[in-house]
């Protein structure tokens, strides 16, 4: 069962006690990622998440990684469009300690200006590797493909030139604007003492509400289809074809994955089937659906042989003819179903994925659904309902990133239905 609790600063505590465990995930989410950034100051939400890292009033960076191996815990963090979490696994008889070197961390880092100079160089070494790596940076293309100028289609990590800008005043702003206690939620799951709540909230004690005006939220992104292609001397044509997706909190959403799961999220999915097992045309194919607070995308994603690209595109326009003549089968129904229900019950038997749940689930949607009420959702879903999402999906224009030597778009994309004018090289 989950438990709510709003502590007296506005800071909110989810959680979830499962006593047969010997594991507690604690995580601190907060309501900031790239989406709520500008064009200036892009990729300043990772960059901050980097120096929280990196030494505190108590903890120099070597002690805080000590710290956790002393206990034999994991601690990580990432950011997103959206989220920026912190979190950490331990047993549960070192909760205490977990939360003390995460509260730390949080509440009390320095952003020395020495730190923040030498994690430029860290940052740029991450750009320059995901540069370096086209089926990452593909993925990149296709949301500025998809979104425009929107701050959803700006890459998490940002760009060299305003990493080597940021200084710890920039940061420090940053923080104060976003990092308050009414954009925060902390997340927890497993064997909880008694007295967690009262440890939280002791921990968070000093974390006030800054005198900032209120924050500009981002506007809602419209999918504006457009095409991204970039020359790279590589030895693989990447291909990403993106379509209008769901919203986190749309009706649909579970329709939208097993629809997901059907086209291309397995190994017996159609796009895997036919591009890969009958073709021969790529060894990683496969598809997937992002789903943010107020839009999602759902993307097509192929690695193939030069001169090859205008086939792949071909067998995903096949499969989308096929959807929209016959629909899918019951049988691929029921399967997708059976797979959606195994993973999430599978999911919930780690305390960080439950941790994970409530946390997302809290920030972006303020709800929390047992496991029983999502298995009868899914369940409810009928064939007729799924082809019909199915057809609005995959006759929508779509956007489309590629990298390859030669930087063409390959011909076999109907460039009819977008707007060409949208055509990019890079």
């Amino acid at each position: 069962m989950v438990a709510k609790h709003i502590l007296r600063n506005g800071l909110r505590v989810v959680s979830e006690s499962i006593p047969h465990v010997r594991s507690v995930a604690l995580g601190i989410w907060i309501h900031t990622g790239s989406e709520n950034e500008t064009e200036g100051n892009n990729g300043i939400s990772h960059f901050l998440e980097h120096m929280l890292f990196k030494g505190t009033e108590k903890r120099n960076a070597r002690q805080l990684a000590e710290a956790f191996d002393e206990i034999g815990g994991q601690v990580n963090a990432f950011t997103s469009k959206e989220l920026t979490c912190f979190y950490a696994k331990v047993l549960d008889q070192h909760f205490s300690i977990a939360l003390d070197i995460l509260t730390d961390m949080f509440l009390h880092s320095q952003l020395l200006a020495e730190e923040v100079e030498r994690e430029k160089k860290v940052i740029t070494e991450e750009i320059r590797m995901v540069e370096d790596t086209p089926d990452d940076q593909i993925h990149d293309l296709l949301a500025k493909a998809s979104y425009g100028s929107h701050s959803l289609a700006y890459p998490i990590l940002g760009s060299v030139e305003n990493v080597n800008r940021f200084s710890r005043d920039d940061l420090m702003f940053y923080q104060q604007q976003f990092y308050q206690p009414k954009r925060v939620v902390v997340a927890v799951a497993g064997n909880l003492a008694d007295d967690y709540l009262e440890q939280i909230e002791q921990a968070f004690q000093s974390f006030k509400e800054p005198d900032l005006s209120p924050l500009h939220a981002a506007s809602r992104p419209i999918f504006t289809p457009s095409v991204y292609h970039k020359k790279k001397e590589i030895e693989q044509t990447h291909i990403c074809l993106g379509l209008p997706g769901l919203a986190l909190d749309d009706a649909r959403i579970y329709h939208m994955i097993l629809l997901n799961n059907i086209l291309g999220g397995n190994m017996s999915s159609r796009l895997f089937q036919l591009i890969r097992e009958e073709k021969g045309l790529a060894y990683s194919v496969f598809s997937f659906h992002s789903a943010h607070r107020q839009t999602g995308l759902f993307t097509l994603y192929a690695g193939t042989a030069h001169g090859q690209e205008d086939e792949v595109i071909q067998c995903i326009y096949q499969i989308f003819e096929q959807l929209v003549a016959k629909g899918f089968s019951s049988s691929e129904l029921w399967k997708a179903k059976e797979q959606l229900k195994a993973n999430l019950m599978m999911g919930l038997e780690s305390t960080h994925n439950r941790m994970s749940r409530l946390g997302r689930n809290e920030i972006l949607l303020n709800r929390h659904l047992e496991l029983d009420e999502v298995v009868q959702m899914v369940e409810e879903i009928s064939l007729e309902e799924l082809n019909q999402l199915a057809k609005e999906v995959v006759t929508a224009p779509a956007s489309l990133a590629i990298v390859s030597p030669s930087g063409k778009v390959p011909k076999s994309f109907r460039r009819d239905s977008i707007d060409t004018s949208f055509d990019h090289s890079i």
